[in-house]
């Protein structure tokens, strides 16, 4: 018998992630190693914990292998409850249907059994691929005090920027009186993150009414939201002001790990009352030689470092031998970097190869990547913004 519990997570982790090209070729968006030692997804299940939810539905789709694996128990995150705790659900055929997931609120349709044997009275939907903090229990207090039907988190944006986002416009009591997706002039600044509280009862009458519609996109902002809306139901904005990054792109996910490197550290992962938590590699203490030199970078256990490290970011297990020389990078776990390469402004892939005297990336244009296990020969010139596939090798 599972017990009754007040509110539910639904973190939506199915993305390509198709504009982060070979970093996601194999794995799942909310799988990518990001911040020395965590992976994208274990920001939203930190902070399910952190704030007091403990069922955690994960959906997955695309290439879900290494996303299912790192997730496992959910003993990291701990997750890992008789009564509670995470679940992995994979769309699956129920006889009647067996499809993908269509669109954001079709995946929760597809899981409407799963929501309903914890007959919650809310039900909170999150993304799998944003680094944040945020105490969704607050937002929670926020969304009953104000008897709403659905609550929508939002950041303020730079108005030059509004126009790139959902829109969401709001009386003086933050309740929502309408909705535009990318506004040429936006009357508001309030950019919706994709983080939504719904009442339980509300969000499945209405899923279940926009599966029937064959002309609908089967989406959150796209058809949910603007119906509910037309509907006269009670819709709020909560305001988050803090640390907010969609890791979409090579480039914001280069950002991201170089926002690490800032003091004081913009997002502060060193609160020992909001941890982020992940599964550990259970490697030995990072070593550095005589003569290494580092500077203002980030490096993870196993790490083995004979070189020179400036601002840049080692995952757990990198190796940099002697006159290897790696500036504003981000070394993913396993690589090796060998004697005399040097790599700048550049993504190295998991268990990925310069060999000796290559060079990776420029001081200045896009981010060169190096995909997982792909390797760089000796004297190899990798240019600004040029990704390099093994499988193309």
């Amino acid at each position: 018998m599972m017990r009754k519990k007040q509110c539910v997570a639904m973190l939506l982790a199915g993305g390509q992630g198709s504009r982060l090209g070979i970093l996601t070729k194999n794995v799942a968006k909310p799988a990518v190693p990001y911040g020395g030692k965590y992976r994208i997804i274990d920001f939203p299940l930190s902070n399910c914990t952190n704030s007091g939810i403990d069922v955690v539905g994960v959906l997955t789709q695309y290439r879900p292998l290494e996303l299912n694996a790192y997730i496992g128990s959910g003993s990291p995150w701990d997750l890992d409850l008789s009564n509670g705790g995470v679940y992995v659900l994979p769309p699956y055929h129920s006889g009647k249907t067996g499809e993908w997931y269509k669109g954001t609120a079709n995946a929760i349709y597809q899981n409407i059994p799963f929501i309903a044997q914890w007959d919650p009275e809310y039900v909170l939907v999150l993304s799998g691929d944003h680094i944040y903090k945020m105490d969704y229990n607050a937002m929670l207090q926020s969304h009953i005090q104000n008897g709403a039907d659905l609550t929508i988190a939002v950041r303020e944006v730079p108005w030059a920027e509004a126009p790139r986002f959902g829109i969401l416009n709001t009386d003086a009591n933050n309740q929502i009186t309408e909705f535009e997706e990318k506004p040429k002039n936006p009357k508001s600044n309030k950019a919706s993150m994709g983080v939504y509280i719904f009442n339980w009862s509300k969000m499945r009458k209405y899923l279940e009414q926009d599966e029937l519609n064959p002309n609908s996109e089967n989406d959150f902002g796209k058809n949910i939201i603007p119906d509910m809306l037309a509907d006269g139901q009670k819709l709020f904005t909560y305001t988050f002001d803090g640390y907010w990054k969609d890791v979409g792109t090579i480039e914001s996910l280069w950002e991201a790990n170089m926002d690490l490197l800032e003091m004081p550290m913009p997002i502060d992962l060193y609160d020992p009352r909001w941890r982020i938590y992940a599964r550990n590699p259970g490697m030995p203490p990072h070593a550095v030689a005589d003569g290494a030199k580092i500077v203002n970078s980030l490096i993870t256990e196993g790490c083995q470092v004979k070189g020179v490290i400036n601002h840049s970011v080692l995952f757990a297990g990198v190796t940099v031998e002697a006159g290897a020389e790696l500036t504003d990078a981000v070394i993913m776990p396993g690589a090796v970097i060998e004697r005399g390469a040097i790599v700048r402004r550049a993504i190295v892939g998991e268990n990925a190869h310069i060999c000796a005297g290559a060079v990776v990336g420029e001081e200045t244009g896009l981010i060169a990547v190096v995909g997982p296990k792909a390797e760089i020969a000796s004297g190899e010139k990798v240019a600004a913004g040029v990704q390099i596939d093994a499988d193309a090798q």
